[in-house]
């Protein structure tokens, strides 16, 4: 087979998508020695993603997330003659026309559509065209049972056309000794002796002003003096997120430390006490899953995804209630008993999920859809 895979995500943002379109390829390149494997890279983007004399990399001159990325993606595809066998659009969007090779999408969730209003003009123009994508597409790839029926109840996709296929945690996510983070980590100065950890875009699908609201309840009802410390970049909407810091009065007690990188945030990992994750919905869950394979116990929502990924390895909260985040992050804080249990639970669960098990079942469903008609 000659697959081609659309990795131009990998330039225009660093986040889950782009870490599974890169993961997933080199997955796909070490299981496949006799498949050729096309990756379309932004002209941008100067890097080989994937290495091996069975993978080239074409530069391409569309670029992701554009309101003509479907008209352009088809013009460019069929100029350079590329003679795939089939395409596999990780950010879901194929070209506009399918004429030559299969197509296989992966739909990460549909958060876009539960919370339309978050969308600018341009991202909601984007986003507008998953029904068609759903539509053309041969096979679907979803990434949790939850967004499978996402994909059934809110666009009526046919439930024989989608195959769940889980993400993994990057290898590089591991339980280090305590010291060694500590010397690691570059902003040491930054965090508490002791701390709460959220990894996420700051924005109000996260749930955070019931994180804040739960610290606050920690701090005040049960004398809780460990630190809150909040991973990743500004996303929509968060301005309310900083003013309920400031209403709070919890300005000197939460620390903002923008977006980090794998490798900080291998040792922040290790470093925390315990990750919350209190979101209203995820379309996987990858954050509570690294957590989980760096042996740091997981408080996390109960709600779309999370069930599937943490099981009974971490504690599931209403993230609706702030009184049972506030009880649950409690327990965590203060019993050393259940936080032993819930590392090695965290450890063995995570150890479930593995790009080599995701780059197997994708690449039957590559099989099931060349050979459909």
């Amino acid at each position: 087979m000659r697959i081609g895979i659309d990795a131009r995500i990998a330039h225009y943002t660093g986040g889950g998508i782009s870490q599974y379109t890169i993961h997933l390829a080199k997955a796909l390149a070490e299981l496949s020695q006799d498949d050729e494997f096309v990756l379309l890279q932004s002209r941008k983007d100067r890097r080989h993603l994937v290495h091996g004399p069975h993978v080239r990399r074409v530069s391409m001159w569309t670029p992701s997330h554009n309101r003509f990325e479907q008209q352009w993606l088809q013009v460019e595809l069929s100029a350079r003659h590329l003679g795939l066998d089939l395409l596999h659009s990780t950010d879901f969007i194929p070209p506009l026309h399918l004429n030559s090779f299969k197509s296989v999408i992966t739909v990460h969730d549909l958060a876009f559509l539960r919370w339309p209003h978050f969308l600018t003009e341009d991202s909601a123009r984007y986003y507008g065209q998953v029904d068609q994508a759903v539509d053309r597409a041969d096979h679907i790839i979803a990434v949790s049972q939850s967004t499978r029926d996402d994909l059934i109840g809110m666009l009526g996709a046919p439930p024989e056309k989608i195959t769940v296929v889980y993400e993994a945690a990057d290898p590089v996510y591991r339980p280090i000794p305590r010291e060694e983070a500590l010397a690691s980590y570059k902003d040491k100065h930054l965090l508490p002796e002791e701390f709460i950890l959220f990894v996420s875009t700051i924005e109000p699908r996260k749930n955070i002003t019931a994180l804040l609201r739960a610290y606050a309840l920690l701090r005040e009802r049960y004398r809780v003096t460990t630190g809150l410390v909040l991973a990743g970049g500004v996303g929509w909407q968060s301005e309310q997120i900083f003013e309920e810091v400031e209403q709070l009065d919890l300005t000197d007690h939460v620390t903002f430390l923008g977006r980090v990188n794998n490798g900080d945030l291998l040792y922040l990992y290790n470093l925390a006490r315990c990750l919350a994750h209190p979101a209203l919905y995820e379309g996987f869950g990858l954050t509570p899953l690294e957590a989980m394979a760096s042996g740091t116990p997981v408080v996390v929502s109960n709600v779309s995804s999370l069930p599937e990924v943490v099981g009974d390895a971490g504690l599931l909260v209403d993230p609706n209630d702030v009184e049972d985040l506030a009880v649950a992050l409690q327990r965590v804080l203060t019993d050393d008993a259940l936080h032993a249990t819930l590392r090695e639970k965290g450890l063995a669960r995570a150890s479930v999920f593995s790009w080599q098990r995701a780059a197997q079942e994708t690449m039957a469903i590559y099989q099931r859809a060349l050979s459909t008609n």
